[in-house]
């Protein structure tokens, strides 16, 4: 440990941090930090990854302040105590070893209250607790032992049985000021060195209570890839001869990716490689190194010769090596942010890198045996169900959606690929890399142009002779954490995150293309199926059942909403059933052939950084991570809609999530044994295609008003139905009186949360990267099917607009008094309401131009005058009527038409979907701020 009287570290965090780092040390006492609101921030910057602290802000204008930064292995927590005058303390408790360290900080001025106030303090913290640190600048002189108030001082530690270890001078004019005090512990002061930093010594000690905990080393393979191996990469890769291209599809595929492994082996040979537990500076750069070494020289001519102008000239470096790592290190941040702006999950541990904080997503140390433990989970979970089903499918009765039809058109064989579309294709696949992959797809993507009419020689025999190659079978499972606070002994807790190789992506892609043209092109899809649609979202499906929710409230009638849950529904599809769906909907021959080849003799594997499990044998389920995948569930799907609506009931799907509602009367039972019906008849399908309903995480709500959902409630459970309060709905939460009051509160909070972290890091980003975080973070949630909204009083909204009025201060440094709406409008931001408001419209417009889904453009109608008037051609919209104010006008149908009525006509017509967008902003802005 260290306790340093930094005297401001506002322009020393860097310094601090290499202090930390060079020394190893697990924690820090500070004092006179000259913090204030700016704490947080600058604090950041003083903490190395994976150290948290705690700070008291100063009391004065002149001096003060203190923290404690310490390394998170210690789990520290802040306590706070009483507050008192004459001294200022920050203090933390090591949970898991119940030890209590303090930073103190008294101010030089003479004050005989300090001696009954520390006292005081003194008698709560040995009451309190058994082990105690007391670390911090008491500006007592207690090398003068002639000085009564330090005699005095001494004797209060004597009498509390408190030891004070510091016995050198701690400041440039020969006194000991800075002091460690202890309690219940055995501890050692190791040295007190001048840092020039300030005019304090640097006290080191130790305390042999606290035992280090071993961090693993973890091992990873990784290749060197200079520019060197790049420049002779496609050199020796054109020394090797190709088999011959008449042969089988599988030789030819491992042949290809035989060569560019050998190549690559030759140039940059994988080798093993340690990461080493030390925080790495990935922004440290050879003049920074420099500048160090500078640093370093200066300290070793100022201690030889112990001169003034050796320490000021060592001072003067000092402060030039914090600034360029302060530069060097918002550079880098920077470059990432601009890079990946449209990538939240980068933008999100970025901003954690930032704060210094690091979130594994396993915590044991990896091993062959643990691979294949998690293999054996992830396995038997499916095999339980499968099971389970198994023992139950004697009870089903008959499938009767499976006497379909056979259609007349067909899809019997593959148009081969062209030059353009690969060109497409490859550019759109995202550059992720599987261990499996022969070269890393970064270095792939880098000699693309060379290799492109090989690559479409391969993908072509693959459509032509419906053979999937064997080496695009097998995934790489790797186990991620769900939340960050679970624990990770329990292997439910994991999901397993399936990894591909990136070629066989690209051959996925090109056949989901021709797949959906022809799907498209049948209308073969659940009308009512929003998942991995174009032109379909989960807020176009919101919106559809909220536009029923609130129709059935105008007509004074409740609606039981039913949200049906799944367990691994992925996992569990039957391949057999499956490839018959795909030969009902029209896939024979080759095409046909191909998807069989496609589902059958999968493998996986799990692999944590260089361990790995056996190779397992997947003989159910749609590939995790793929690229057909989430098709082939939809289509695998296709005849729960028919059995549903065999019973009259309304639903709406997204992928596995089905959700099922009915309008009903109170004193009308008929229509909730009938939904009881249906999902009897529900379970008895999935039972039959092998999926398992999970009834502990069905969820039930009743929307009305509170006496109708009263009269419901008995009925309801008389059936097994426990209705919630309110239940999340695809990302949104949906109340019993759709009044959006609890989801706006999750958002605000949520959005809060990461407005108070991109906060804390505003001041090492420019404005422009700022804006990108509170985009991607804040922005970003307030949009997030925010149609559903439209309609609601200001009053229910204003929780997002607090949050965005505090997004535009945080971006723009405004004083909190300042008024906010001159700063909206230089950022061009429109308020909450009028984001509700464009996004409605630009609904209405997608629908009226074949944008939309069917479900949504059939609430609209165009107005068609019974006679020849000036307003025929203007594209207005048939207003429906409504009853009340609360639900009927804030329905889709409703909204969006007055809505779009009350535009200009110029706004209302056909045109470019982004001329329209561009068109509508400057309009709601003009009304917004003008």
């Amino acid at each position: 440990m260290a306790l340093l009287n930094v005297r401001s570290l506002l322009n020393k965090t860097f310094i601090i941090n290499d202090l930390i780092l060079d020394n190893h040390l697990k924690c820090v006492f500070l004092t006179e930090t000259w913090l204030s609101s700016d704490a947080p921030a600058v604090l950041t910057e003083a903490s190395p990854p994976n150290f948290n602290f705690t700070y008291s802000i100063r009391n004065g204008k002149k001096g003060g302040g203190t923290a404690f930064i310490s390394s998170s292995t210690l789990s520290a927590k802040h306590v706070l105590f009483d507050n008192y005058t004459t001294f200022e303390y920050c203090a933390a408790i090591f949970s898991d070893l119940q030890i209590l360290c303090v930073t103190l900080y008294r101010p030089p001025r003479h004050s005989a209250l300090f001696i009954q106030e520390f006292s005081e303090f003194l008698s709560i913290l040995h009451n309190s607790f058994d082990s105690i640190i007391l670390a911090g600048d008491f500006n007592l002189h207690i090398d003068d032992p002639a000085d009564p108030f330090t005699t005095e001082f001494l004797n209060i530690l004597s009498y509390m049985d408190f030891t004070q270890h510091v016995a050198q001078p701690t400041h440039d004019r020969g006194h000991t000021l800075d002091l460690v005090i202890t309690y219940g512990l055995s501890t050692g002061v190791s040295s007190v060195v001048d840092l020039a930093i300030s005019d304090h010594f640097c006290v080191f000690f130790s305390i042999t209570s606290i035992i280090q905990q071993e961090t693993s080393v973890r091992t990873v393979m990784k290749r060197h890839l200079t520019p060197e191996v790049a420049a002779g990469f496609l050199e020796t890769f054109k020394k090797i001869p190709p088999i011959n291209l008449n042969a089988p599809c599988d030789f030819i595929f491992n042949d290809f990716n035989s060569r560019l492994k050998s190549t690559l082996d030759l140039l940059a040979p994988p080798k093993i490689k340690k990461l080493q537990p030390k925080p790495a500076s990935p922004w440290s750069n050879e003049n920074l190194k420099m500048l160090k070494r500078s640093c370093r020289a200066a300290e070793r001519k100022w201690r030889k010769y112990e001169n003034t102008i050796n320490k000021q000239i060592y001072k003067e470096l000092l402060k030039s090596y914090n600034k360029a790592v302060r530069n060097s290190r918002n550079n880098y941040f920077s470059k990432i942010i601009s890079e990946h702006k449209n990538n939240p999950k980068i933008l999100f541990s970025t901003v954690t890198n930032i704060l210094g904080r690091e979130f594994s997503s396993l915590q044991k140390t990896p091993s062959d045996s643990l691979c294949e433990e998690f293999a054996a989970h992830f396995r038997g979970k499916v095999d339980t169900i499968r099971r389970n089903i198994f023992s139950s499918q004697c009870h089903a009765a008959p499938d009767q959606s499976e006497s379909v039809c056979l259609p007349e058109e067909t899809l019997d064989s593959f148009v081969l690929v062209e030059v353009e579309t690969i060109d497409k294709v490859f550019s759109s696949v995202r550059p992720t890399t599987c261990v499996l992959d022969p070269i890393p797809t970064r270095f792939f993507k880098q000699f693309y142009d060379s290799f492109r009419d090989e690559i479409l020689t391969l993908m072509n025999c693959s459509l032509q002779t419906g053979v999937f190659p064997a080496a695009f079978k097998r995934a790489v499972v790797r186990p991620l954490l769900k939340k960050s606070n679970l624990d990770f002994n329990d292997f439910n807790n994991f999901r397993p995150v399936s990894n591909l190789p990136f070629l066989s992506k690209i051959l996925e892609k090109l056949v989901l293309i021709q797949l959906n043209d022809f799907i498209n092109h049948q209308h073969v899809l659940e009308k009512f199926q929003s998942g991995f649609r174009v032109n379909h979202s989960t807020e176009t499906a919101l919106l559809k059942i909220l536009n029923d929710f609130r129709t059935n409230y105008d007509a004074r009638r409740a609606t039981v909403l039913v949200l049906l849950d799944l367990s691994a529904a992925f996992d569990t599809v039957d391949h057999t059933i499956l490839l018959t769906r795909l030969k009902q909907i029209g896939l024979s021959g080759v095409v046909h052939s191909w998807f069989t080849s496609y589902l059958t003799d999968r493998t996986f594997m799990v692999s944590l950084d260089t361990c790995s499990s056996g190779v397992h044998s997947i003989t159910c389920g749609v590939p995790q991570g793929s690229i057909l995948g989430p098709v082939l569930f939809n289509l695998y799907m296709l005849p729960l809609g028919s059995v549903i609506r065999r019973h009259g009931v309304n639903f709406h799907s997204y992928a596995d999530d089905t959700q099922l509602y009915i309008s009903v009367s109170p004193d009308d039972s008929q229509p909730m044994e009938t939904l009881f019906n249906c999902i009897l008849d529900i379970k008895s399908w999935m039972t039959e295609n092998f999926l398992q309903l999970n009834q502990g995480k069905t969820e039930v709500l009743v929307i009305g008003p509170e006496a109708q959902r009263e009269k419901l409630l008995p009925k309801l459970q008389s059936m097994s139905f426990y209705p919630s309060l309110q239940v999340k709905n695809l990302g949104v939460i949906f109340d019993s009186e759709l009044t959006f009051i609890p989801h706006i509160k999750n958002i605000t909070k949520i959005g809060f949360y990461h407005l108070k972290n991109i906060a804390r890091v505003r001041p090492i980003l420019s404005r422009a990267n700022t804006e990108t975080l509170v985009h991607a973070f804040v922005t970003s949630r307030i949009d997030y099917c925010n149609a559903l909204l439209s309609g609601l009083p200001k009053k229910s909204i204003s929780g997002l607009q607090l949050l965005q009025n505090s997004a535009a201060r945080v971006l723009m440094k405004t004083r909190k008094r300042e008024h906010i709406t001159p700063v909206l409008k230089s950022l061009h931001w429109l308020p909450v309401c009028f984001r509700i408001d464009f996004k409605v419209l630009l609904m209405v417009f997608k629908c009226l131009n074949g944008l939309g889904p069917s479900y949504l453009s059939e609430l609209l109608l165009l107005y068609k005058p019974s006679r020849s008037l000036r307003s025929s051609g203007s594209r207005l919209l048939v207003i429906p009527k409504v009853k009340t104010h609360t639900h009927g006008e804030a329905s889709f149908k409703y909204y969006g038409p007055r809505l779009w009525n009350g535009l200009p006509e110029d706004l209302r017509s056909e045109g470019n979907i982004q001329a329209f967008k561009n068109r509508l902003k400057t309009h709601l802005f003009s009304l917004a701020f003008n």
